[in-house]
């Protein structure tokens, strides 16, 4: 049975949402096909008809995540709205939903050169996000390096005192 463009369009919006979320979640090498397909609602058929591959769909689920969180962003005013934000607690506990750099940084390094492109690409969105934020002369860079060691630290413990303090001294390095 055919497929609608519309029903097609559909379904891919699905498989991006899951996949895009699933990775962030559980990192790359920790998501099969057999999970994406659950997730999405689909079978295998239907996740390869839509990509062709898994390198493919973890390109076009990157660059779905950065459009993301460009748009959660948009509204953001000043870069302390922007920190507040990004380093909360409600972001630490939600990676799916979150900052692709934060969550995926460590799993990039490990890939070919499509999906580093793609990171690349997504991160240097974040950096002119962020750049916009900023007085003259201050650097983006560092402010970027800032929010996403201090969330990726938030992450990574086990104590829950230590991330919440993680979180607060990011806020206040980039707040200033």
């Amino acid at each position: 049975m055919k497929v609608s463009r519309q029903k097609s369009a559909e379904n891919r919006e699905r498989i991006l949402d899951a996949a895009s979320r699933l990775f962030r979640e559980r990192g790359l090498a920790g998501v099969g096909v057999d999970a994406l397909s659950e997730a999405a609602g689909l079978s295998h058929g239907g996740l390869y008809s839509q990509f062709g591959s898994k390198e493919a769909l973890v390109a076009e689920a990157l660059r779905h995540a950065f459009a993301g969180s460009a748009s959660r962003y948009e509204g953001v005013e000043d870069i302390a709205h922007y920190a507040a934000r990004y380093l909360s607690t409600a972001h630490r506990d939600n990676p799916g939903g979150g900052c692709a750099v934060a969550a995926l940084a460590s799993d990039i390094p490990h890939q070919g050169d499509g999906l580093r492109t793609e990171f690349t690409d997504g991160l240097r969105g974040m950096i002119a996000r962020v750049e916009r934020l900023l007085p003259e002369g201050e650097d983006p860079l560092s402010v970027v390096a800032t929010l996403v060691g201090a969330m990726a630290l938030a992450r990574a413990v086990d104590d829950p005192e230590l991330s919440e303090s993680l979180l607060a001294a990011g806020r206040r390095r980039v707040a200033g």
